[in-house]
Parts: structure tokens; sequence; C-alpha cells
């Protein structure tokens, strides 16, 4: 069923390809549907799509610096939320050492991100050696805890009612981006094994559990965490970020839709990571300027230079919800066709929501209530084109 009435037209002064060969002068702008998967149509402006210099109103792009957040929280439901809708909740987590309960989520899947930090997940299935940039995905009622070695801090994201997938690949085939036997799962050995039969099995264990938001405790007068086989198709699984291959073109600057890494319900979760800069001197070699007007756009910085931004530090968050358009600030834009370096060398995590995103109560001093003018510094002018940019 096509939700779009189709046309297909050229009018005054365009390039035939997107991305890619610009006219003199111009900066292109991509206004499409379906989070870049639907029809699009490539607008080309005399001016910078993001030059405003004044911005009134509740709709804005926002920045957060979660480093800010200085709680230590004693398990994941106690970490604050600082977005959310239906569908799902992003949580900042830092914690140290050994959790002193177990969590079990009734309400969907999780995923972990590890940011920073290293130690063990315990779980039914058994244990998981974690690290900075794991990717651990909890299915909906998996009962587990988390025994970081010192401070740990993660990037919680909760399919609310759904459940996590891998991304169809289409034409790349289903051993692109990454191999699913990549995927490591949780192993009954001797670090289990300690856990289930040392000084920690006779004493009381609580099981906090969240349904509906809401916490419910039970308690046992063991470790429950005490399997001694399993088998079946369904686990929790892990992957590094540094095991992510993402898919590359010399010559075509691809959407973020070509690194998505895993998909929720009406919503999905990509990969960027370093990768080298497009060769063709004609390619744009910056994000593109666009419209992603039916999701919400949240990008989490992990760790590298973060090319797009500036004064972007690893561990912050920019949001910018659908509704207007985004880019490349300034001096990256001055980059568009002539890079200082040869490759990105970031890592970061990017959630596109279906529906509109929330801001959960946050802290003073969390968010940057002057990131929408971030735009408005430096001079872009001359950065469209090869010609120009000379």
């Amino acid at each position: 069923m096509r939700h779009h009435i189709p046309v297909h037209h050229v009018e005054g002064t365009a390039s035939r390809q997107a991305h890619a060969g610009l006219p003199e002068g111009t900066y292109e702008r991509e206004m499409g549907k379906e989070g870049f998967f639907g029809p699009a149509s490539h607008l080309y402006h005399a001016n910078p799509p993001t030059g405003w210099i004044d911005w009134e109103g509740p709709l804005k792009p926002r920045a957060f610096d979660l480093n800010r957040i200085e709680t230590v929280a004693p398990g994941p439901w106690d970490a604050p939320t600082f977005l959310h809708n239906a569908n799902c909740k992003m949580r900042f987590w830092r914690t140290e050492g050994a959790m002193d309960h177990l969590a079990r989520n009734a309400d969907g899947d999780d995923l972990i991100f590890i940011h920073a930090g290293q130690g063990d997940l315990f779980c039914d299935f058994g244990h998981l050696a974690v690290e900075a940039g794991d990717y651990i995905v909890l299915p909906r009622g998996t009962m587990w805890r988390m025994a970081a070695s010192g401070r740990m801090e993660a990037l919680l994201i909760e399919a609310t009612g759904g459940s996590y997938m891998l991304p169809d690949k289409g034409l790349v085939g289903p051993h692109a981006i990454f191999d699913p036997a990549m995927l490591d799962l949780p192993r009954l050995d001797e670090a289990f094994d300690a856990q289930r039969a040392g000084p920690e099995a006779g004493v009381e264990w609580r099981v906090r559990i969240r349904r509906l938001g809401q916490i419910s405790t039970v308690t046992y007068p063991f470790n429950p965490l005490d399997a001694v086989g399993w088998k079946g198709n369904l686990a929790p699984v892990r992957i590094n970020v540094r095991d992510i291959r993402p898919l590359m073109s010399h010559r075509y600057h691809l959407p973020p839709s070509a690194h998505t890494t895993f998909v929720g319900n009406r919503f999905v979760v990509c990969t960027f990571a370093p990768r080298p800069f497009e060769s063709d001197p004609d390619a744009l070699k910056v994000p593109f300027f666009h419209n992603n007007d039916d999701y919400d756009e949240v990008l989490f910085y992990h760790a590298g230079d973060f090319f797009s931004r500036d004064n972007i530090d690893a561990g912050m968050v920019t949001f910018h919800p659908c509704g207007f358009t985004h880019g490349p600030h300034p001096k990256a834009l001055q980059a568009a066709f002539t890079p200082r370096k040869s490759a990105t060398d970031e890592y970061a995590v990017m959630i596109d929501t279906r529906d509109p995103l929330e801001v959960g109560p946050l802290p003073a001093g969390v968010e940057n209530p002057d990131y929408h003018r971030s735009w408005m510094d430096g001079d872009a002018s001359g950065a469209s084109s090869p010609e120009a940019s000379k």
C-alpha cells in the first residue's frame, strides 16, 4: 500500500545524483519519508538550511552532557531516564561494584551499551565478561545482575513492549556489517559456577521486577541464578563495536539507515564506526542536510573525534526531534569535500524513533540550553561544492 503520491520531477538547477556533483554555490537538503527508506526529494539551496539567526518555541535541537549525571545508581531501575516514549526508554546508568540484587524487566527487551568500564554480567543463561563498547541484548524476562570492576557507565535502551531483532540486510546479505556468528552468548563457565555455589549461594537474594513502570521485589533464600543447563533459541547476546564492519561507498555518502545494528518496535539502533571518507571528489563526505520528519533522532557519542559536530565530547547526547532541518555544523561543512583526514575515527550510537520522544527530569546543568546556537557560529559559506571550496 502506498502512503504518498508518487512523483518524479526535476525543476531548475539540481544534481542528477544525490549527495554528489552539487551545482556550484548550492547546499543540498534531503526531504524524505520512512527514515531514509521511503520517497525523498533533494532541494538545492543558495544558503545553508541551518543558517538560522534566532529560534523561539518548544521545538529545537537539544543536547545533554550525561557526564554531569553524578548519581551512582545501585541498579538499572534507579538510573535516570533522559528520553522516552511508549516504545523506547533511554537511561544513563553509572554504577560501581557488584549489584546486591537481581533485575528483571517484564515490560520489554533491554539493550545495554557499555560506555566505560568493564565487569561481569550474570544471568539466567550464564556469564558474560563485558567491557566498553559492548552491546548486550537481554530478552524480556531475563533475570540478571552486573558486577562491575570499579566504575561503569552504560546507556540503557529499553524496547518497551517489544523485542530486538537484527535488520534485514537486503542485497548485501546476512553476513554484512557483522556475521551473526560474531554474537557471543552467556556460558555456564567457572565464573558462573563460582557465583552460584560460592559464599553468596546461601544468602537471601532479591529480584527487582519492573512491570508497567513499577517495581516489585521478590526475595529468595538462595541465589536464583542457579541453572545447570539450558537449550533453545532465545538468549542474551553480545557484540562489541570493534566487531562491526560498516557499509562503505567511495562514491556516495550512505544514509544513517545503512548502519542499523538492531531494530526495535517503532525504533532502530544504529552504530557509527570508523570508516574511510569517500574518495570521489564530487561526493559529500559529511552527513547531508536532511529533514527526517517521520523520526526523532538521538545520537550518543561514545569515543573518538566527532567530525560533524563542534564542542561534543564522549558521553554527550544530541536530540533532534522531527520538524526541522539538521545537518553538519559550519566547521564540518567546510570540510564537506576536503576533509582534514582520510577517515573518521568516531564511535557513536544513534537511536531513531518513529514516535515523538519526551525529555525526562534531569539535574541542572545536564542540558545545554544554547545548543541550537551552535549552527550560528562560524562561516560555512562556500563549502557546498568542490569548486566553491577551492
